[in-house]
């Protein structure tokens, strides 16, 4: 960016430079045609050009300094310098190219009076080409400070979108940090159990499951040392759990809870041979069946609600599908902050998450959860 400007600071320097030569060759050529001493003509064409130089860092001054030296031509006998016309083109494209029409439209002013005084064909044309460069240099302004505007909502947007994945990613942290604890709770309990219990246990077993023990209660502490600052259910004075977290035994309560608070239909639908699942799977399946019937309720008010889980050999099907309007501006895409949350939940443990519009119309959310094959 610093080296375009410096290019088009030497561009304007370099114009200045040229079409200040083009007005005194000019005022040379007329000779006192114009009313006034060479001299003077001399000085006009160059007040008329060579402040371009500073045209970049300084565009009302210079478009000023430029107007008025091509004004006091215009009251002369003969017409301004053709340098100076130019200078005012581009003066006054650039002020209304970096300024509002408020600031750039009375600089027109001494062409206008021109027009309506002496209305010739010549004074018209350069009212017309003048305006022309205010207009365009206004328009080019306008369309960059749409592109901006644009530019600026996508990233706002992309923005909202990350906070809102790492938002649901910390709160994917907090649900997993009490799943796995259960686990590595266990883990203790049943490797002190195997100690206490086994009758005839060499020395040596008995060791390794103390270890074991100890390395399993190292790692929860740890885990818990470095999540436990994410919990937002564990009361800060005790350090207690309020409450376990939920799996696919809440769906029906969840489902009644939604009913009742819609008034609509909502059903849940389970098909195949229900099988154990990891409890990660188990409240992947549920947050996402949560925040899609809150959707359905954001979205489709008053409209049906299926709520299908369908078990396979390898994976859990959750399809939840309302008879509503179908996607929403804020709902279908990337809008929607629910569907970023849902697909993070999805990949977390190795699934996918799809949504759109529904075959028969409304609003379908499907998601294909893994089911980890049991060891032997």
């Amino acid at each position: 960016m610093s080296r375009f400007r410096e290019l088009k600071d030497r561009a304007f320097v370099v114009a200045a430079a040229v079409l200040g030569l083009f007005a005194v060759v000019e005022a040379g050529g007329r000779g006192d045609g114009t009313g006034m001493d060479l001299g003077t003509a001399m000085l006009l064409g160059l007040c008329a050009t060579v402040p371009l130089a500073f045209l970049a860092a300084h565009p009302v001054p210079v478009a000023l300094a430029v107007t008025l030296a091509n004004a006091v031509m215009l009251a002369s006998p003969e017409p301004p310098y053709a340098a100076g016309v130019l200078a005012g083109l581009i003066a006054l494209y650039r002020l209304a190219r970096s300024r509002s029409r408020r600031v750039a439209f009375p600089f027109l002013l001494p062409f206008v009076l021109l027009a309506l005084g002496e209305p010739q064909l010549d004074s018209v044309v350069l009212l017309v080409v003048m305006t022309a460069a205010v207009l365009l240099g206004a328009s080019a302004r306008e369309r960059g400070a749409a592109a901006d505007s644009a530019a600026a909502g996508r990233t706002s947007l992309d923005n909202k979108l990350e906070f809102a994945a790492r938002g649901e990613r910390a709160r994917i942290a907090r649900e997993l940090h009490d799943v796995v604890a259960h686990h590595i709770s266990l883990i203790a309990v049943q490797a002190e159990s195997a100690r206490l219990t086994t009758p005839g246990l060499p020395a040596e077993g008995a060791q390794r499951l103390v270890a074991i023990g100890d390395t399993a209660r190292s790692a929860l502490t740890e885990m818990r040392r470095l999540l436990g600052v994410l919990r937002e259910d564990v009361d800060p004075a005790t350090r207690t759990v309020r409450a376990p977290q939920p799996g696919l035994e809440q769906l029906n309560a969840l489902v009644d809870e939604a009913r009742a608070s819609s008034g609509a239909s909502t059903r849940l639908i389970v098909r195949g041979c229900v099988v154990p699942l990891d409890p990660g799977v188990q409240l992947t399946a549920y947050r996402i069946v949560q925040e899609a019937l809150t959707n359905a309720r954001r979205h489709a008010p008053g409209a049906a609600v299926d709520v299908e889980l369908g078990y396979t050999a390898a994976a859990l099907l959750v399809q939840v599908r309302d008879n509503g309007p179908g996607p929403t501006a804020d709902q279908d895409g990337a809008g929607g902050h629910g569907l970023v949350g849902m697909r993070e939940r999805a990949a977390m443990v190795g699934g996918t998450l799809t949504e759109g519009r529904s075959t028969g119309g409304g609003f379908v959310v499907r998601a294909v959860l893994p089911i980890p094959p049991t060891e032997p």
